[in-house]
């Protein structure tokens, strides 16, 4: 029978508060691990907690700016005390500004990177020190990436080459880490009903979007959270080092028909 193997398990999730973020608290926590959630809004840090605690789980609250080395190290610091260790981290956290190339801001550049990599390789040091420690036995380290730092993205260039920067973090982590028993991947989404996407686009764009995809659709924050778990449990024991792009088949589709059936 196959085994997630994250019962009593020590996770760590930035970004938990919402979207992808809660699906991965929410599914570790189904799956039986203990989870500490990075989360900067109060309201959300305290909903996911109680959502996790009513899974029948551990759970706490971690605040702070994890654009900053300190609040990050102070976060891990928290888990650490709350659990023994860390044995699973998953990070989510990201943001996109988009602009025509041309007219992106230095403003734009900076928080791409602060948010989508420069904090990854904060949590990266401070989670790997722990699963790498004295007495530690090794762990697992998830990204969520996008299939911006894959493929060219247009209006998406300082998330993209972001993005692009934390794929290639995740190679030389998992080869690094890998002597300590402790395997770094990610997940690269495509286009996903996250609360912020929701936000930011209309019905007719996201329909529009959705046609343009193999599987006709947008992605559910749940399935990426899948994608994620897989990653962090037992059942990815010999998987290290990969991007798994989740994206319903939009990355593979050539751009033209050349004849054949096609969805009405």
């Amino acid at each position: 029978m196959l085994e997630f193997g994250l019962e009593g398990k020590r996770a760590l999730v930035a970004g938990a508060g919402q979207g992808i973020g809660r699906a991965v608290a929410l599914g570790l926590a189904e799956a039986g691990a203990r989870v500490a959630c990075i989360e900067v809004d109060d309201d959300r840090r305290g909903e996911i907690v109680a959502e996790v605690h009513s899974a029948g789980v551990e759970a706490i609250g971690l605040g702070g700016d994890i654009t900053r080395r300190a609040d990050v190290d102070l976060a891990v610091d928290g888990a650490v005390e709350a659990f023994g260790g860390i044995d699973v981290m998953v990070d989510i956290v990201g943001i996109a500004r988009w602009n025509n190339v041309l007219e992106l801001t230095d403003d734009d550049w900076e928080a791409s990177f602060d948010l989508s990599l420069r904090h990854a390789f904060y949590l990266a040091q401070a989670a790997g020190r722990v699963m790498t420690g004295e007495g530690a036995t090794g762990g697992a380290l998830v990204y969520v990436a996008s299939v911006s730092g894959l493929f060219a993205a247009p209006f998406h260039a300082a998330y993209g080459a972001a993005k692009a920067g934390l794929v290639s973090l995740v190679k030389t982590l998992a080869v690094e880490l890998a002597g300590d028993g402790v395997r770094v991947n990610a997940v690269a989404p495509g286009a996903v009903k996250t609360p912020r996407v929701m936000a930011a686009t209309t019905d007719e764009r996201r329909s529009e979007s959705g046609r343009s995809i193999p599987l006709a659709r947008m992605g559910e924050p749940e399935e990426i959270a899948k994608a994620a778990l897989f990653l962090a449990s037992n059942l990815a024991s010999y998987v290290t080092g990969q991007t798994l792009v989740v994206d319903g088949g939009a990355s593979v589709k050539f751009p033209l028909s050349l004849g054949g059936r096609e969805r009405a």
